[in-house]
């Protein structure tokens, strides 16, 4: 059974930074296809940005040239860098694998709480 923690978030104003990590254990969890989501009063989990077994990258529009998904497979460990952060990025953020690809997602982590303040 794969165990997800994610951790990095904050409080933080907006047009700074965060990083966070997602750390895996269990299993090879970043040889896979993974991604972070977003949970908002809005929406409740949002995928934002994935990146697959090769490398490849996506975005959700509303993040793309801000946030940067990358990964350590030796330290089976995911990454998201936020810059430019913006009030709509608030929200708890969850490392799983490409559920547009996954047959079987794994459970969820605690998340980690993002706050960007004006």
């Amino acid at each position: 059974q794969v165990r997800l923690v994610e951790s990095g978030g904050g409080l933080v104003q907006a047009g700074g930074s965060l990083r966070l990590s997602c750390a895996a254990s269990g299993s090879t969890f970043t040889l896979n296809a993974v991604a972070w989501y977003r949970r908002t009063p809005e929406k409740e989990r949002e995928l934002v940005a994935g990146i697959t077994s090769g490398g490849s990258t996506t975005y959700v529009p509303s993040v793309k040239g801000r946030f940067t998904i990358s990964r350590d497979v030796a330290k089976n460990t995911l990454f998201l860098q936020m810059n430019n952060l913006k009030t709509e990025d608030t929200g708890v953020y969850y490392c799983n694998k490409d559920v547009r690809i996954a047959a079987q997602m794994n459970a969820w982590g605690q998340g980690t709480q993002v706050t960007v303040s004006s």
